[in-house]
């Protein structure tokens, strides 16, 4: 099987209403102008196949691409799906806010080729939304999910851990990704909140308003959110920042580590080992994992074993070609 590729398109907070607490988007895309129509056509000319371009999908991130000015999107749109018609792209996958969908909006994409809708909801609790300055309401995320979904569209919903005004960071996550479960989205993304240069969560940061989780606290907090959403077969296509073009510069707090996405897996791992220790009184152990998952299994510099010893267990981790992925069997010595 052939992995799905995104033909990422950078629309530098072009449309955004708000600037929220958290945003500098400008860093984050690592471009600052937005991108003119010969620009995509010549983007979209250099890097997808010449034919048979089922496994890419142009995608345009980084703004509320709905929100733009409407005669610019169409004219994106247009440059997009021209190459879609040709099957050098399978479809159009945008990024925008939920408040910036409706019937009318989703015609428009529905005409031009679009065929993912991911939505920046980052919260479901109405008083996180207001104080990071959002913009938009759990209403609105809810309306635009059932929309979205009602034309056809592949919904994919984006969230934010460890955000300013969260009381408790794990019980707020745990609720915003229960109520992710309950829009039946195809994909979500999870980032961790990180705090950058030249944004209200600074201000917040430097003068102890805000105190970011720690990097154990969140891999601890998005390992059980994996857990979720796997559970409810929904596909997770990100996690953590992909901190280019000088981005890490502009980090002055937070959880952001480069090989998040394992750290995670391998908290997740460790978890569902324990989970089987709990009538296992003999110390030494074997565990036993498909063979191209022991990395993940051990855990980064075997942070796992190390774990396992912490809690009074000599633990092997062995690669075993009949174990199925995802599978471990546990045995004593």
């Amino acid at each position: 099987m052939n992995k799905h590729k995104n033909l990422s398109i950078f629309v530098p907070h072009e449309g955004c209403p708000n600037q929220c607490s958290f945003c500098d988007q400008r860093s984050i895309s690592g471009k600052q102008n937005p991108p003119t129509p010969q620009e995509v056509f010549d983007i979209c000319e250099q890097f997808l196949p010449k034919e048979n371009g089922k496994d890419y999908e142009i995608a345009f991130f980084g703004g509320s691409f709905t929100a733009i000015e409407r005669s610019y999107m169409i004219s994106l749109l247009q440059v997009a799906f021209s190459f879609v018609k040709l099957g050098r792209a399978s479809g159009i996958r945008i990024s925008t806010r939920p408040d910036c969908i409706d019937k009318e909006i989703l015609e428009i994409l529905k005409t031009y080729g679009v065929t993912s809708i991911e939505l920046g909801a980052q919260s479901m609790q109405d008083d996180v939304l207001m104080i990071n300055h959002r913009g938009h309401t759990q209403a609105d995320v809810e309306n635009a999910s059932k929309l979205i979904k009602e034309y056809g569209f592949s919904l994919g919903l984006q969230m934010m851990t460890g955000l300013y005004g969260q009381k408790d960071y794990m019980e707020y996550a745990i609720d915003t990704a229960n109520k992710f479960v309950k829009l039946k989205p195809d994909t979500v993304r999870i980032y961790p909140t990180v705090t950058l240069k030249n944004t209200l969560l600074e201000q917040k940061f430097l003068s102890g308003e805000y105190i970011p989780p720690s990097l154990e606290d969140t891999v601890d907090i998005c390992a059980r959110l994996m857990d979720i959403f796997n559970q409810n077969n929904i596909k997770i296509i990100k996690m953590g920042l992909h901190a280019d073009n000088g981005m890490e510069e502009k980090i002055i707090a937070g959880p952001y580590h480069p090989a998040f996405r394992e750290l995670c897996i391998s908290k997740l791992c460790f978890e569902k080992i324990k989970g089987k220790l709990t009538n296992v009184n003999n110390k030494n152990i074997i565990i036993k994992v498909n063979a191209k998952e022991l990395s993940q299994w051990k855990g980064q510099k075997n942070t796992n074993i190390h774990r396992l010893s912490q809690l009074g267990y000599n633990a092997q981790i062995q690669a075993d070609e009949q174990i199925k992925k995802g599978q471990f069997i546990l045995h004593t010595i």
